[in-house]
């Protein structure tokens, strides 16, 4: 059967969730092409070819863009069958998202991916694998769904059913990475004025953690899937015949097993010394694993991830994160320690937050020079609440909640402080246009700054931040839970 692969946005990387589906398809048998909107557009002869279609989406943008390139898509071939699959599949069981599919997989997608291409391609019924998917836009859940899961299962789907991801990651081999756009059309690493061609990987999925705002615990619920160790080996070997001098390890947290993290970076370094990296971690877990950090600096990392949220610890006690602001700046310290740059994430925009919460994490930002370590899109990230957040659980939400916006697939809602939704939109027009001008991290800084002092009604001053030009970063400058782009929405839509 003639299956095209489509992604919309993955961090600026080489869709890694193109090339293990495509990897699937192709050894079961199945004719497989893929496109990449984010770097590639649609053509008439890519939307004639498909017999069916099944877009990647692992990420909120992803999911946003995903559902106006599939109406695109069925605008030109009404009755394709069309399936969406990834961890915002999930968002499939609300009614103003179905209609863009026929078909959502949500958490560990390939078995049940797999049996929905082999029941088209044989035009009879096939039970999909439990816990994963189900027909007409609707997930099924696993026999104990309800009792792990309570209200939230007949709202965002199910957990992942151990017995069907265990057969995912043993029988279904590496990423298929062949008919992917090169690395040169992707994010690179930048440091000390160089830039190199980097790749991502993954070494797990899921996470042993329940921060409530984020959507992996809504289908993971708690728990990791450990990728085979030769399977990341064999895919970090093609991306570096490719071209790659640098990988991502994308987990959610890669040090959620900190063991199989060792044996990874081990594995990894021996056959590609050269190689550096960089990963995703908890706050937590850096201080946890601290006596890990010197080997991960001597086998090439060069930084790392980390979703700091915010710099109100009770704003970090209602998303239970399980840290303080005081273990951020330990957290920036025991990295640097080691010669491992941070590279923090914020969430500012919250129900809870206050105008002087903006101006402390400006403050807190400065403070630990941290100026050019954060991508500028961070000051004007808004707090998403999709259908089945663990935020819609207990009552920190009450009088704060809107109606569900289709639009922006999650709950509206309003800040106290009516200047704080206006700030907003001011820092997102400024981490836009700084974007599009390549304007250096500093400079928005300053903008950014400048911005939040006036919302709060102090004094400005410009100030100068030197010396941070050559840390090492990846040079895409969106991320996941931002606002889609106007030049990423057209992309999706021609």
């Amino acid at each position: 059967m003639r299956v095209l692969l489509v992604s919309t946005y993955e961090l600026g990387h080489q869709p890694l969730h193109l090339a293990s589906p495509a990897g699937v398809l192709a050894r079961s048998g199945h004719e497989v092409r893929v496109l990449d909107l984010a770097v590639e557009s649609w053509s008439e002869e890519i939307t004639k070819w498909p017999q069916a279609a099944a877009f990647s989406v692992p990420m909120h943008t992803a999911m946003r863009l995903a559902t106006e390139a599939a109406r695109h898509l069925r605008e030109s071939r009404p009755g394709l069958p069309v399936c969406f699959y990834g961890l915002y599949a999930a968002l499939g069981v609300d009614p103003e998202v179905r209609g863009a599919a026929d078909q959502f997989i949500a958490g560990e997608y390939e078995p049940a991916l797999l049996s929905w291409v082999d029941r088209l391609a044989s035009a009879s019924p096939v039970i999909a694998p439990p816990g994963l998917s189900s027909p007409a836009g609707e997930l099924s859940r696993t026999p104990d769904a309800d009792q792990r899961l309570g209200d939230r299962s007949s709202v965002y789907g199910p957990s992942v059913s151990p017995v069907t991801t265990e057969l995912a990651r043993r029988h279904f081999g590496p990423p298929s990475r062949s008919a992917l756009p090169a690395l040169d059309r992707y994010a690179r690493l930048l440091v000390n004025g160089e830039e190199r061609l980097a790749g991502y990987v993954e070494a797990s999925h899921g996470c042993a953690h329940r921060c409530r705002h984020c959507p992996v615990p809504v289908v993971y619920d708690g728990r990791t899937r450990l990728v085979d160790l030769d399977v990341v080996c064999d895919d970090v070997e093609s991306l570096v015949a490719m071209g790659a001098e640098h990988v991502s390890f994308g987990d959610p947290d890669f040090l959620n097993g900190p063991h199989h993290a060792r044996r990874v970076v081990r594995a990894v370094h021996e056959r590609f010394p050269e190689l550096t990296f960089d990963f995703t971690a908890k706050v937590e877990h850096i201080l946890r694993h601290r006596s890990m950090l010197g080997e991960m600096a001597s086998s090439g990392c060069l930084f790392v991830v980390s979703a700091f949220e915010s710099t109100n610890d009770g704003i970090l006690s209602i998303l239970d994160k399980g840290h303080t602001v005081d273990e951020e700046v330990e957290a920036v310290g025991a990295l640097r320690e080691h010669g491992i740059e941070p590279r923090p994430s914020f969430v500012p925009f919250t129900p809870w937050t206050a105008v002087e919460d903006m101006v402390d994490l400006v403050d807190f930002v400065e403070r630990n020079d941290l100026v050019w370590s954060v991508d500028p899109v961070q000051y004007s990230i808004r707090l998403l609440i999709p259908p089945g957040s663990l935020l819609l659980e207990g009552s920190v939400l009450d009088g704060r909640l809107g109606p569900f916006d289709a639009e922006r697939l999650g709950y509206s809602w309003q800040a106290e402080d009516p200047a704080l939704d206006d700030l907003q939109v001011r820092l997102a027009d400024i981490a836009g246009a700084a974007a599009a001008a390549l304007e250096p991290a500093s400079a928005t800084f300053e903008s950014v700054r400048e911005a939040v002092l006036a919302a709060a009604g102090l004094r400005y001053e410009p100030r100068v931040h030197g010396g941070g030009l050559g840390r090492p970063r990846l040079s895409e400058p969106w991320f996941c839970c931002a606002e889609p782009m106007e030049s990423q929405q057209a992309s999706c839509s021609r």
